[in-house]
């Protein structure tokens, strides 16, 4: 078997292929280990081979794997109970990913103005640098050209606002904006985190103006941040959320998440072949369980300090490092070196993770690592930024 296959080439792969993980490691078909501090993109909140999951697969792909939206399922009543009782919000749609969730949240927002004002209050506004989807609708949201470059022309009636400047969206907030729709922070655009005051001038301007905060939660939600929903470390209340990702632990599943106000969307409005079906939701349903019950949601503020003083350590150890970055186990390190090209030397130390915008490598670890695996990730990071600073100092000596 070869290593590519005839899959798309739409992802810069490496050149290996997995077949084997268990908890925060990966073994490829020969056999070696990598530490994998990606987790999916933040899918696998539980790590690798969870026998949470294995359970809830195995116990509801014996009873019934699907049906279809025309009936209910207990699996998905009980799932968008849990999930509105420990939010502040009374409706959830599910479907199967986080483009698909952003999609949702964007009809939701144009429908909620075309009830509230009438044909023309249709304007979305969303943050400059950030990532919703790949989706025609959740692309045309996305602050990020490179992206969209191809693809236009896109949803109309869609602006673009620079994240944390309050004088920006306060000169583009109109009565014709029906939604507002911003990542507490910018998973792919760097890390970037939406301060407290600029949060609540977007609930405060939404309410002036009748439109709908809209939150992508898709990868700092579920967990990451040290709360099950993101938005509660930062006090400030969404009409809308959307998530995904860690919602499943590795199985795909999405959802939005609404409050009485956006409570919008009647029978016809919108729909999902997949979404909520009974073994979707069972796997939910049992990551939910154990992130909250476990008390390992409990434990994240703990292990990110943790986590955090250690990289600060690096920072000051390491010049080329100039930022640790992000909340929760949503980590990263902005550099002032090539991040793809210090990616793939962890790789090649057997360390995997991701980049994030231009400068910025981020760090994804399920939620359940220990403490003495983050020391274990330290020191990896460690040999191979002395290992990236000795073939820097040979570079500028040859340059010299």
């Amino acid at each position: 078997m070869s290593t590519k296959g005839n899959i798309m080439k739409t992802y810069g792969r490496f050149d290996v292929i997995f077949d084997k993980g268990v908890g925060c490691r990966l073994y490829d078909t020969t056999g070696r280990e990598y530490m994998d501090m990606i987790s999916g993109v933040a899918v696998n909140c539980l790590g690798h081979s969870s026998p949470v999951i294995a359970k809830a697969l195995e116990e509801q792909a014996k009873k019934i794997v699907h049906i279809s939206n025309y009936f209910y399922n207990s699996n998905a009543v009980e799932l968008s109970e849990k999930l509105c009782a420990h939010s502040d919000h009374e409706a959830v749609f599910f479907c199967n990913s986080g483009t698909e969730a952003m999609e949702a949240a964007i009809k939701v927002g144009r429908k909620y103005g075309k009830v509230k004002g009438g044909e023309s209050k249709n304007v979305v506004l969303y943050m400059e640098n950030s990532f919703h989807g790949r989706t025609l609708g959740a692309l045309s949201v996305t602050g990020q050209y490179k992206y969209q470059k191809d693809y236009m022309p896109l949803l109309g009636g869609v602006h673009s606002v620079k994240i944390n400047d309050l004088e920006d969206i306060k000169s583009k907030m109109n009565e014709d904006v029906c939604a507002v729709i911003i990542e507490p922070i910018q998973g792919e655009g760097g890390l970037a985190t939406a301060s407290a005051e600029y949060l609540q001038c977007l609930r405060d301007l939404c309410y002036e103006y009748d439109a709908l905060l809209i939150f992508d939660e898709v990868q700092c939600g579920i967990g990451r941040t040290g709360s099950l929903f993101a938005y509660k470390k930062f006090n400030v209340v969404p009409d809308v959320i959307a998530m995904a990702k860690g919602l499943g632990g590795g199985f795909p599943i999405g959802a939005v998440m609404t409050n009485a106000r956006a409570s919008v969307l009647e029978p016809g409005d919108h729909g999902s072949t997949f979404g909520g079906n009974p073994l979707a939701c069972a796997v939910s349903l049992a990551v939910i369980n154990e992130l909250m019950d476990a008390g390992i949601v409990a434990e994240i503020d703990a292990k990110s300090s943790y986590f955090k003083a250690k990289l600060e350590k690096l920072k000051a150890k390491h010049s080329f490092i100039t930022e640790v970055k992000g909340m929760g186990l949503l980590l990263g390190m902005a550099m002032d070196i090539d991040v793809k090209d210090f990616s793939k030397k962890c790789f090649e130390n057997k360390l995997l993770v991701a980049t994030a915008g231009k400068d910025v490598i981020r760090i994804l670890p399920p939620l359940n690592i220990t403490k003495g695996e983050i020391d274990e990730v330290i020191s990896m990071l460690d040999a191979v930024m002395e290992e990236f600073s000795k073939e820097l100092s040979e570079e500028t000596k040859t340059g010299m």
